[in-house]
């Protein structure tokens, strides 16, 4: 839960298909790299250069990241094609557009990269919304507010819109020998409950825990002492309270470094699952509201080495392709028997959102890897896999919206499975081959009494060669008790 460094500001623009869907859509792709801080209303504008295309509707956001600005450019590129920009025509319509405005105060004039955008001062439709947000922000090479060069701009061609839609013995019997020697895989404790304390000295919060200890026993010893898990753990509550660690992995790897020491032991795991509230904006009515998601932190240790995974728990929710294709035959087969053509039906159908049954849907996302990732970070990831995202506070316009979105992205569980790596290979380029990854999907279905499930493990390297091969390399599956077997 590193603070980010940088202050940058972006605009967002849309003219084909559902602008505000798209736009909305994008700024959740964007959280996965960047704490979205502030963003504006929505503005419609005509087109530049007058030309023949429908009209724009753009808005502001301030965020905050950690990448440098080459690599927040290149990610906001990587926004658009994924959500379908191919056109690099100059005025093309599109059906996003994400531009650069401003990087902390820097300058910066590369054939690749101009910093502040050259010619925002110029536009209405990039100020009027910029300022909502940043009125007292000064641009670096005007030296002028973005209020005072909002208010010399004609802006009659820009017009705000609403949103709409249209977790003391006496002797050492552990110690002893066992009476029947068979070694055994692991043995330790779980569902263990405690409030453990993560973050910095300056802004450190308290979360609702849930903790398993495991540790690999010597085949000579009858067993492990149970009460030292629970005194490891105390002892590190205690210590963290006056030095609080900085996520949940990290204090995963602590607590499994002090198993290997108190049991005398070959090899530690350390489970936890943390409640973490965050807080969610509703997409229509703007309604904030903070819900919980669960955090997952896993380590092995073996006294000199250790690994560790960050990991997710998020719901969303799906909706059946399958279903839906059989209803989109029915209408069209309606819509001919009504006397229509059959060209006239598949036009008809292609607009209409069809039916079909959904159902709630948990999405677990883990990587392991000694380059840090945020997991708020991940549980975009997994939301946005989803055939929509959920939320717990829905006004009626948002309720269209999730079930909107939901119905133009059916999905099944192998479905969003894919698309969870797909989007981490894509976003985190940076990431090193030889990192673990496991993403599982369970779908609690609606009209059957069985869940769909799927999941997928295994390294970067190897998924990344499988997209580049189109699922023609060698697949490899390993899996979590391999990776973390040291």
């Amino acid at each position: 839960m590193k603070e980010q460094g940088h202050v940058a500001f972006i605009l967002l623009g849309a003219n084909l298909g559902d602008r505000q869907s798209n736009i909305l859509q994008a700024l959740q792709y964007i959280q996965v790299r960047a704490n979205i801080v502030k963003i504006s209303s929505f503005y419609e504008t005509e087109p530049l250069e007058g030309s023949d295309q429908p009209e724009y509707l753009n808005m502001a956001c301030q965020i905050e990241t950690n990448d440098g600005p080459k690599e927040l450019l290149q990610f906001l590129k990587w926004v658009e094609r994924r959500m379908g920009r191919t056109i690099s025509e100059k005025y093309a319509p599109r059906p996003i557009d994400i531009d650069l405005l401003l990087y902390d105060d820097l300058i910066i004039r590369e054939s690749d990269l101009w910093i502040p955008h050259p010619r925002m001062h110029e536009r209405a439709f990039t100020l009027i919304p910029l300022a909502e947000i940043a009125h007292d922000f000064v641009h670096p090479v005007l030296n002028e507010s973005i209020e005072a060069l909002a208010k010399k701009i004609d802006a009659s061609t820009v017009k705000k819109v609403n949103r709409s839609l249209k977790f003391n013995l006496e002797r050492d019997i552990q110690g002893g020998q066992p009476s029947i020697n068979i070694g055994l895989s692991k043995v330790g404790i779980t569902n263990l409950n405690r409030v453990i304390r993560l973050g910095s000295e300056d802004k450190a919060a308290l979360f609702y825990a849930n903790l398993d200890f495991f540790a690999y026993l010597d085949p000579s010893k009858a067993g492990v002492h149970m009460s030292r898990f629970a005194d490891v753990l105390e002892g590190m509550l205690e210590e963290i309270s006056l030095e609080p660690t900085p996520d949940i992995e990290s204090l995963a790897e602590r607590l499994a470094l002090q198993v290997v020491q108190s049991q005398r032991a070959k090899k530690a795991e350390v489970h936890i699952k943390a409640r973490y509230p965050m807080e969610r904006v509703t997409p229509i009515s703007a309604k904030k509201t903070e819900e919980l998601f669960t955090f997952i932190g896993i380590a092995s240790a073996n006294g000199t080495t250790s690994r560790r995974i960050i990991g997710v728990e998020a719901e969303g929710m799906t909706t059946c392709p399958c279903a839906q294709d059989m209803m989109a035959a029915h209408s069209r087969m309606l819509l001919e028997e009504a006397g229509y053509s059959k060209e006239e039906a598949m036009n008809i159908v292609s607009l209409i959102p069809m039916a079909t049954h959904n159902q709630r849907a948990r999405g677990t996302l883990l990587v392991g890897s000694n380059m840090p990732v945020r997991a708020e970070h991940l549980v975009h990831i997994v939301e946005a896999s989803m055939s929509s995202e959920t939320y717990e506070l829905l006004k009626r316009p948002d309720e269209f919206f999730v079930v909107n979105k939901a119905h133009q992205n059916a999905r099944f569980a192998e479905d969003v499975v894919r698309h969870m790596l797909f989007n981490l290979v894509e976003i985190y380029p940076d990431l090193p081959d030889e990192t673990f990854v496991l993403a599982r999907e369970e779908s609690f279905e609606s009209i059957h009494q069985h869940n769909a499930f799927a999941e997928r493990s295994g390294l970067l390297g190897d998924l990344r060669a499988e997209l580049l091969n189109k699922g023609e390399a060698p697949q490899s599956n390993v899996t979590l008790e391999e990776w973390l077997n040291l």
